[in-house]
């Protein structure tokens, strides 16, 4: 039994002004062939859960094919082009293709993707493969939990499978989850039988943490589905990603039966009405703005709650400079805002200094009029140059990240400001340590991101602050006019 295997996956903010492009894939690299199963070996994500299920059946062969997933500074970037597009979803395609006889197909995909000209990319992706491997062989897809999708995607793959978990931590449990699937069905004990819902609500994407209520309670009711009907294989739900304006936005539920389309549409139906029930509290957080959200992360540090996280969950271009900015006016001390994406600054700092020197320099606040101003910082140049790390927390231990050609200013009482080239969210320990910061002198850490650092900070923060600061992923999704969105989405319309 022959299974391709190949990935083409991008979280896409379609309000970021910055278009995705085929060098923002090809900076990470883009592995082919075998590549694309080594290169995921041993770490917990969608095809090392593909690798462990072949590598226990002795008649399993997995063929890779590409793996475009990767992209410089991920959902900072707007619209994929359509050569980008074109490019990785004709070359799976193709691939597949050359790849002779094959029995199955596995896609680990995101289901976020906003790609110019083409309304439904993931539906396109698993259409372009079909028609390369006919209507017999079975196309298996797995996603992100913040995918965008509606029915043209069931019609167009047969099974569908979706994490359950944010931060994502369940990326190797889905993978064999429907690794398991597919070979079943390829030997014909198991007939996928699927039903798609839309519950119709938006949500932002810092409400979303499945550690707590409404999210963690629609997880656990998919769960008791699953564990009480033997015929039920899974109950996925995705949430959706409220900052791309696509026609398919908004939570997705897909129920994969086997052989039973009456007990698919059932599950669905009640997901969805349990997920419509909740649309209040699901959207409806109230978060501390800047003033006062670094107040009181000044106050918990005072307190002893040290490391204290601030998650800058709005900032999706990378470049925000409104914490920062409230930090020093309120005179906040041993912090560290890791990281300001400039690429600019980063250069200017690189041919008028070196390591060691003084600099006064601007940073950040140039992308759009969410970003605020550009904030001038006078400090020493702690470190200059490419900074590559392995990760150590659950969701991506043992992966190599490359950051880029990265600057640290240090300035006032032992203050930091870690200058990348590009949005970077930071999900464990790893970068302080290659930029040779330490994270035990620090009391206060500025982080890019929305639940994702949740995975490894839990257990490491004293206290953790989410502030809404302005930015292109408010807390608010009202904020922004949506063109393709379907009509009538909460809470854009209140019902």
């Amino acid at each position: 039994m022959r299974i391709a295997v190949a990935s083409f996956s991008h979280e896409t903010c379609t309000f970021c002004p910055r278009l995705t492009t085929v060098e923002d894939f090809e900076y990470n690299g883009v592995p082919e062939g075998r590549d694309v199963l080594e290169s995921a070996r041993g770490i917990p994500n969608y095809i090392n859960g593909y690798i462990k299920v072949a590598e226990s059946e002795p008649d399993v062969e997995l063929v890779g094919i590409l793996g475009a997933q990767r992209s410089r500074g991920g959902s900072s970037g707007s619209w994929l082009t359509k050569e980008c597009f074109d490019k990785y979803s004709y070359g799976i395609a193709n691939g597949v293709e050359a790849a002779g006889d094959i029995d199955g197909v596995l896609l680990a995909l995101h289901g976020a993707m906003a790609a110019t000209g083409v309304p439904k990319p993931e539906a396109e992706i698993v259409r372009r493969v079909r028609k390369v491997v006919g209507p017999d062989v079975p196309i298996m897809v797995t996603l992100d939990l913040h995918a965008n999708e509606d029915q043209e995607l069931a019609d167009a793959a047969d099974g569908v499978f979706i994490l359950k978990t944010y931060p994502h931590v369940d990326s190797e449990e889905i993978g064999i989850m429907a690794a398991r699937c597919i070979i079943d069905t390829v030997r014909g004990d198991f007939k996928p039988t699927m039903a798609l819902r839309k519950p119709g609500i938006m949500t932002p994407s810092v409400y979303q943490g499945t550690g707590f209520y409404p999210a963690q309670d629609i997880m656990d009711r998919g769960r008791e589905w699953e564990a009480k009907e033997e015929k039920v294989y899974a109950v996925s739900v995705a949430f959706g990603f409220a900052y791309a304006d696509v026609p398919d936005v908004g939570a997705t539920v897909v129920v994969v039966t086997d052989d039973d389309q009456r007990l698919a549409d059932k599950v669905a139906q009640d997901m969805s009405d349990y997920i419509w029930s909740l649309r209040e509290p699901f959207a409806g957080k109230i978060l501390p703005k800047t003033k006062e959200g670094v107040k009181r992360a000044i106050a918990a540090a005072e307190a002893g709650k040290t490391p204290v996280v601030i998650a800058d969950h709005s900032d999706r271009t990378g470049d925000s400079t409104h914490i920062l900015k409230e930090l020093i006016a309120q005179g906040a001390e041993n912090f560290c805002v890791i990281t300001i994406a400039d690429e600019g600054a980063i250069e200017e700092i690189s041919e008028k200094a070196k390591v060691g020197d003084t600099v006064t320099q601007k940073v950040g606040g140039y992308s759009t009029e969410w970003s605020g101003k550009p904030a001038e910082i006078t400090g020493t140049v702690e470190f200059l140059g490419e900074c590559t790390f392995t990760m150590t927390g659950p969701m991506s231990k043992g992966a190599t990240m490359r950051m880029g050609k990265t600057a640290v200013l240090g300035f006032g009482k032992n203050n930091h400001l870690v200058i990348s080239p590009h949005l970077h969210q930071v999900l464990d320990d790893a970068p302080f340590a290659a930029l040779g910061l330490d994270l035990k002198d620090l009391e206060i850490i500025i982080i890019k991101s929305r639940v994702h650092f949740r995975a490894f900070y839990n257990d490491v923060a004293g206290e953790i602050i989410e502030i809404d600061a302005p930015g292109l992923g408010p807390a608010d999704v009202t904020q922004h006019t949506f063109e393709n969105a379907p009509e009538g989405l909460y809470p854009f319309v209140r019902k």
